[in-house]
C-alpha cells in the first residue's frame, strides 16, 4: 500500500511530490491527461502569465527564463516536464480518478476497473473543474458557434462574422483583445466598471510590488484578507479602456437571455451573431470524493489544506491560505506548510 497518492500533476501536485520525495515517502502522482503540462497546453494559444519568471519558481528548481520575462503556456508546460524529469517522480498518466472512498485505515481511489490504495491522499486538481455557461445558452441556434474559454484556442476556430465575448475577467479581456484585433465586429458582454492594474509600475513589475508590500502573503483569515477575497479582482496587464474604445468593439452590458438567433443583453438584442465565447468561469466539483465535507460554495472545508477528513489534503485551491495560493510561484509556501504538517503528524 502506498503512503500517498497525489491526484493532479500540475504545479500543485508537482510541488507536493518534491516535498514528499524529500521525506522518502512511498507515493504516486496520478493525472488524467496523457502528458505533463497538458492543463496549460489545453488553454488558448496566445496565453501568457501575468507573473514574470522570477515569481514562477517551484521548490527546488527555478523557472528557466530571464528575469522580467512573461512566460507563454508552452514555456510553463515545458517547465513542468523538465521539473518532473529532474526529480524523477513516480507518475501514472491517463488515470482519471472517478471516486475516492475512505476505509478504516486507508483510501481507495477508483479508475476504470482498477483501485489504488493509499494511507493518505493529496488532491491537487486545481480550481478549474466544470466550465460554467448560463443555462439559456442551450436555447441558442446551432447556426451560432459557441465555445467556453476553456476550449477556445484562437480566432481560426470561429466562423466569419460578428462575435460576442461574454465575461469581464482576465480571460475574457485577453480573448476579447485577440478577437477584436482580427477586425471583425465584436460585442463585449460584462461590466465596463473594471479595475485594472498594469504589469509594471515605476520600472518594477507588479509582482515585485506585491512581494515587497506583503500583499500576496495576506491570510484569508484576516480582516483585510477577507475583504480582498470577496472583492472583485482587478484585470492585470490588459488595457481594458483601449480595447473597449476600439471602433469594432461594442459593449452591450450583461447577457440576460437567448432564443435561437436572438441574444438579449442589457443594452440591445443581438441578431447578427455568428460566434459566442463564454469566458464565464468554472464551478468546483468534488462530488467524486465520498463523504467530503463542503462549504456553501462547494469547496472542501479545510484549514490550510488540511481537510476535515483525516489524512486527506488539498493544495492549489484559490485562496487556500493567501492570495498567492492561486499563483504558480505561490504554491511553494502552501506545499511546504503541508509537508511540514505531514512530517510532524507522522512523528507523533
Amino acid at each position: 500500500m502506498l503512503d500517498f497518492v497525489i491526484v493532479g500533476a500540475a504545479q500543485a501536485g508537482l510541488s507536493m511530490a518534491y516535498y514528499l520525495k524529500q521525506q522518502t515517502k512511498n507515493f504516486l502522482l496520478v493525472d488524467k491527461e496523457n502528458e505533463i503540462g497538458y492543463s496549460w497546453l489545453n488553454r488558448w494559444d496566445s496565453l501568457k502569465l501575468f507573473t514574470p519568471s522570477e515569481f514562477n519558481n517551484m521548490p527546488g528548481m527555478g523557472f528557466p527564463a530571464p528575469k522580467g520575462h512573461y512566460p507563454s503556456k508552452y514555456e510553463v508546460a515545458e517547465y513542468f516536464k523538465a521539473y518532473a524529469e529532474k526529480f524523477d517522480f513516480p507518475i501514472q498518466l491517463n488515470t482519471l480518478i472517478e471516486k475516492i472512498e475512505k476505509k478504516e485505515n486507508h483510501f481507495q481511489l477508483f479508475y476504470e476497473d482498477e483501485i489504488i490504495k493509499a494511507k493518505s491522499v493529496i488532491i491537487a486538481t486545481g480550481p478549474f473543474h466544470i466550465p460554467f455557461t448560463p443555462e439559456f445558452h442551450q436555447n441558442i441556434s446551432s447556426a451560432i458557434f459557441q465555445t467556453h474559454s476553456n476550449y477556445y484556442k484562437n480566432p481560426t476556430q470561429l466562423q466569419e462574422g460578428p462575435t460576442l465575448v461574454v465575461g469581464d475577467g482576465d480571460s475574457g479581456f485577453q480573448i476579447l483583445d485577440e478577437i477584436s484585433k482580427t477586425g471583425r465586429k465584436t460585442y463585449y458582454s460584462g461590466s465596463t466598471e473594471i479595475k485594472t492594474l498594469p504589469q509594471e509600475i515605476l520600472g518594477k513589475t507588479l509582482w515585485w510590488w506585491f512581494s515587497k508590500t506583503g500583499f500576496l502573503s495576506i491570510s484569508k483569515d484576516t480582516w483585510l484578507g477577507k475583504r480582498i477575497m470577496h472583492n472583485r479582482q482587478p484585470v492585470i496587464g490588459t488595457d481594458v479602456k483601449e480595447i473597449l474604445n476600439r471602433e469594432n468593439v461594442t459593449p452591450v452590458g450583461f447577457t440576460t437571455d437567448a432564443a435561437q438567433n436572438v441574444i438579449t443583453t442589457e443594452k440591445e438584442k443581438l441578431t447578427d451573431l455568428k460566434n459566442i465565447i463564454w469566458a464565464t468561469g468554472y464551478k468546483p466539483n468534488f462530488k467524486w470524493i465520498k463523504d467530503l465535507e463542503l462549504t456553501a460554495d462547494n469547496y472542501p472545508k479545510h484549514i490550510r489544506g488540511v481537510s476535515t477528513m483525516d489524512n486527506l489534503y488539498f493544495i492549489g485551491l484559490p485562496w487556500l491560505y493567501t492570495r498567492g495560493s492561486a499563483t504558480l510561484g505561490g504554491i511553494q509556501k502552501d506545499a511546504e506548510f503541508l509537508s511540514l504538517y505531514i512530517k510532524e503528524k507522522n512523528n507523533l
